[in-house]
């Protein structure tokens, strides 16, 4: 005998580690914004503020731990480190310029 409570209620699937469930979901999941994993050759400002001194060229061979860019925000210098080693392709912020967050500054390649 079927319950009258869940009689035509339309299922659907959510996968969590490889296990499929049945559930139903409310509209704001339904409409959330997906996700999706950033670019990883791409160096974004992770604070509004002002490019005060770029550090790098394109060409230039990288390190782990060395200074790409000081960023000034809030009346701090910030430095933007190297997360890897990389090559620098392409520069998108001059001196001066006025950046809010998540703007992409530096195109680089693994070597």
């Amino acid at each position: 005998m079927k319950d009258q409570k869940t009689e035509g209620i339309k299922y659907d699937n959510l996968v969590v580690q490889g296990a499929r469930y049945k559930t139903t979901f409310t509209p704001k999941f339904k409409n959330r914004k997906i996700w999706k994993a950033q670019n990883p050759n791409l160096i974004f400002t992770f604070i509004p503020g002002t490019i005060i001194e770029i550090l790098v060229q394109p060409g230039q061979n990288v390190k782990e731990g060395e200074t790409l860019i000081i960023l000034e925000a809030m009346k701090m210098h910030n430095r933007v480190i190297m997360p890897f080693d990389e090559e620098v392709v392409k520069i998108n912020v001059q001196p001066k310029d006025i950046v809010s967050l998540k703007v992409p500054m530096i195109e680089v390649r693994p070597k």
